[in-house]
């Protein structure tokens, strides 16, 4: 039972290293224009899972390896962790619910700072639009969006078609790049939370069969 600890520690590692080196998330969270930067609070809650999953996996084999020496010193080692990770793991789920939104809305200022910029009739040098154009360039390719709304996205494809502005998708989309952040991100996170709340449930069984394990080997007699 204690060795499915770390099998639930190398499935989050490996859901944690997948949304750290997505494609579409890292190109969008890479963009920086000037002095602004995408929002990172995303790869903060990655990194999060990334040390939990090495950790579960290390104090998955300390049970794993204690149970099999049957000795109490172990499993009660291995017990205290498994508080501590559960408690860190509660944690995280309760400020990941609390921040829910957090990841998306923070995405979309960025976006609107960079489109507003890029559509602003005040931009007149031609080095910083092409940089602003190359970035929304990114969004809009990566998400197959184009504009903060529907009527902006028709805007922006209409100035593209008369060559005052070249920043929407060749296919033309007008899906709004607001929605398309908010899908991807909440999807991402919801699968975060499914994850968390799968290994949280396998932490209490394994809290319970430890201690179980535990009482049984200290009530046995000695021969």
């Amino acid at each position: 039972m204690h060795c499915v600890l770390q099998v639930a520690g190398g499935v989050i590692l490996g859901v944690a290293l997948w949304l750290r080196h997505d494609h579409k998330i890292s190109s969008l969270l890479e963009l920086k224009l000037d002095e602004a930067q995408a929002p990172s609070t995303f790869y903060f809650s990655v990194h999060i899972l990334i040390a939990v999953g090495a950790v579960m996996m290390v104090v998955g084999f300390l049970g794993c390896y204690g149970a099999i020496q049957e000795s109490q010193c172990l499993l009660g080692t291995f017990f205290a962790c498994l508080v501590i990770l559960f408690a860190c793991e509660v944690a995280a789920g309760i400020w990941g619910y609390m921040h829910k939104d957090t990841v998306s809305k923070e995405m979309m200022n960025f976006y609107d700072s960079v489109y507003d910029k890029a559509v602003s009739p005040t931009l007149t040098d031609q080095n910083q639009k092409i940089a602003v154009a190359s970035v929304l360039k990114v969004f809009h390719e990566t998400l197959n969006c184009c504009g903060k709304g529907e009527g902006s996205s028709i805007l922006t494809q209409f100035t593209d078609r008369l060559g005052l502005t070249d920043i929407c998708p060749s296919q033309g989309f007008s899906i709004s790049c607001h929605n398309r952040i908010k899908e991807m991100f909440s999807d991402k996170i919801y699968w975060i939370g499914i994850v968390a709340l799968v290994v949280a449930v396998i932490m209490i069984f394994e809290m319970i069969f430890s201690m179980v394990l535990c009482c049984g080997i200290r009530n046995s007699p000695v021969y």
